[in-house]
């Protein structure tokens, strides 16, 4: 029988309001409206240095038309060396559970600020051949909603691992977990400390532990995240003993 989960104990960095600004202070992304839509439009803003943006409340991906919001879309522009450099400070697949100020002003370098918020982005769609940005998709994160969100999962402790030292090999099973978390509580990772397991150990999905006000996308919490595994080296040397 496989043995179960003993001990570990995992670690979640969540951002809170009170943390000083260090790791988890970006770039504040600055944008204007953009009021037409169209790929000859888009097309003209690329060539002007910026990439077409919008965003939403997530409720309107909801698929329940009934449940769908079209309040606070905004079609927006945003430079390119600027979502470059947020790119840069911030990498995949980390970028998509991490938030970052928006302001929305009137025009590019206007003193005049139509909106601002916290925004999470959820898709960059590129060109297929070339890698280039075509357009950027977020939604509103402001504090007090609840957004679905895949927060990866990094493993660490390997290199104290006794299975692992032994020969066994970690099955990675999972890359993320996904929940439902208030915006002022999302995790960017969830670090799994795998220094304590031993051949046939594993860690399920209810073993972690997070912010109590985040909610598990899960029908099944007992489901594995990983587990370490014999080597076929290791079985082979069994069955001659």
């Amino acid at each position: 029988m496989s043995k179960w989960w003993r001990g570990l104990r995992t670690v979640v960095q969540v951002r809170t309001l009170n943390e000083p600004p260090c790791s988890h202070s970006y770039h504040t992304i600055q944008a204007i409206p953009r009021e037409c839509s169209g790929s000859r439009i888009s097309r003209r803003d690329r060539d002007q240095g910026r990439i077409p943006a919008v965003v939403f409340s997530q409720n309107l991906l909801d698929k329940d038309p009934e449940n769908r919001s079209l309040a606070r879309k905004q079609l927006l522009t945003t430079e390119r060396k600027q979502i470059k450099a947020v790119l840069k400070s911030v990498e995949l697949p980390f970028l998509y559970s991490t938030t970052f100020p928006l302001q929305i002003r009137a025009g590019s370098g206007s003193s005049i600020l139509l909106e601002s918020g916290r925004v999470l982005p959820i898709k960059i769609h590129r060109d297929e051949e070339t890698g280039k940005i075509l357009n950027l998709v977020f939604v509103w994160a402001d504090d007090g909603t609840e957004l679905k969100v895949d927060v990866p999962i990094v493993f660490k402790g390997l290199e104290h691992c006794p299975a692992l030292k032994k020969g066994g090999s970690l099955n990675k099973i999972r890359a993320s977990l996904k929940y439902l978390c208030p915006a002022e509580h999302i995790p960017q990772k969830i670090e799994v400390d795998v220094s304590r397991l031993d051949i046939g150990d594993r860690v399920l999905m209810q073993d972690v532990e997070v912010h109590p006000s985040l909610k598990l996308l899960s029908k099944n919490e007992t489901m594995p995240i990983c587990k370490i595994v014999a080597t076929n080296f290791e079985n082979a040397q069994c069955k001659t003993v």
